[in-house]
């Protein structure tokens, strides 16, 4: 009688990449096919709730004339978006291992985002930033427990780093401003703003986090896309409801089309060049990540100006054609001008090429004396800085590349 054969043994722990819990060790920044995970664009899409919502309001403060005071409140909540995206993004880029308790302080920082949008118009309207500083408790406080991980799992100057990440003292500061008088609150936050930007300098002295340059342009270029979609999205309503309301299509059809095209060239511009190769060292990732402050801000304030340019073209504000104008001129060239001063500066060749942009957003800042053909007029501008870009990147000598750099996909402007 032949025996059966053996049942196969059973396992009795599961795969260590597969266990709920897992050691926050650091990943390699030379792994290849690193893409941006679920729980990244899921956490980018709510943050994106927030950044319509500082602009919702920055819309409302200059429509109602406080146009000084709303443009300070939303540089200020914006910062705080924007601050808590960066931390998780260039943390993720280096130490995402995807376990339970990953995920579960991942979505922590997430309702702390929720809570701090639900405080946004307490901020603008009645200065009140309680909820607001709570939100970002909430975001800091988990963050912080990521940090204590890495520190757990890591030794020598690892571990010193990740302590640095993790005390936070600039809490204490963020905290202080709700017990000052509003006058100070601006000044004090320019320098609590200044010392949050240092800690990453401070702390990576110890040792630089291996961030991944492809993950990193790549999370950064979904954001900027998602910011440009928010752009079309709320342009897209107030156009919608200006012509329900007051059935104002010749008014609003040079806004809508002035817009269209610069949120277009707004893409265009950006995604022209494989900026990966340019992310070799912290000292350039750092200035180029630290100056996408101008680009989303100033993204997701084009938006904002379109709105505020049509409640202008249907009578519902008593601002200038003039004012209604730089609400969207002034943010499309700072977008022109970053955009140029972080990406396409590396990898233009000659003057000619190098002009381009600059020129461009000189050119639409002209283009705010045009009354009601200011967006239209702005938006040409910007289709034809691209076709100029194009042209000339197609009969002129090829940019320079890094070495081992792939080329780009589409004409440098």
């Amino acid at each position: 009688m032949t025996s059966s054969p053996a049942p196969p043994p059973v396992c009795s722990a599961a795969p260590a990449h597969h266990r709920p819990l897992r050691r926050l060790t650091a990943r390699g920044r030379d792994e290849t096919h690193r893409g941006v995970s679920s729980l990244e664009l899921f956490f980018d899409l709510c943050f994106i709730v927030a950044i319509a919502q500082a602009g919702a309001q920055l819309v409302h403060a200059i429509v109602e004339g406080h146009t000084s005071e709303g443009i300070l409140n939303y540089l200020m909540i914006f910062f705080a978006i924007w601050w808590a995206w960066m931390n998780f993004t260039w943390f993720a880029s280096a130490y995402d291992n995807d376990d339970v308790l990953y995920r579960i302080v991942t979505l922590i920082q997430i309702a702390g985002v929720l809570v701090l949008t639900a405080g946004v118009s307490q901020a603008f309207e009645e200065h009140a930033y309680l909820v607001v500083v709570l939100g970002y408790v909430i975001m800091r406080l988990a963050m912080t427990a990521q940090w204590l991980r890495v520190a757990r799992s890591s030794q020598g100057p690892e571990r010193t780093m990740a302590l640095r990440y993790a005390i936070g003292l600039c809490q204490i500061g963020w905290l202080g401003l709700l017990a000052l008088p509003e006058a100070g609150r601006p000044w004090v936050f320019l320098v609590m703003a200044l010392l949050e930007m240092a800690v990453p300098l401070y702390a990576e002295r110890a040792h630089p986090t291996s961030w991944h340059p492809h993950h990193i342009a790549e999370r950064y270029g979904l954001l900027t896309l998602i910011v440009l979609g928010e752009t079309i999205a709320a342009a897209t309503v107030a156009v919608k409801s200006g012509i329900d309301e007051h059935e104002a299509l010749g008014e609003l059809l040079p806004i809508a089309a002035g817009g269209l095209l610069i949120i277009f060239a707004a893409w265009w511009v950006y995604f022209a060049v494989p900026i990966h190769g340019h992310l070799r060292s912290n000292r350039q990732s750092f200035l180029w990540g630290y100056g996408h402050y101008l680009i989303f801000v100033s993204g997701a304030a084009i938006g904002a100006g379109l709105e505020v340019a049509v409640e202008q073209a249907v009578g519902k504000t008593h601002l200038s054609a003039l004012a209604a104008s730089a609400a969207v001129t002034l943010p499309t060239a700072l977008f022109l001008l970053t955009v140029w001063a972080l990406h396409s500066r590396f990898y233009k060749v000659g003057i000619a090429q190098q002009s381009v942009l600059p020129a461009t957003a000189l050119l639409v800042v002209v283009c705010t004396f045009l009354g009601h053909w200011a967006v239209l007029a702005a938006g040409l501008v910007a289709a034809l800085a691209v076709a100029a870009g194009v042209t000339l990147t197609a009969f002129g000598a090829s940019p320079e590349r890094g070495k081992g750099e792939e080329s780009a996909a589409v004409p440098v402007l």
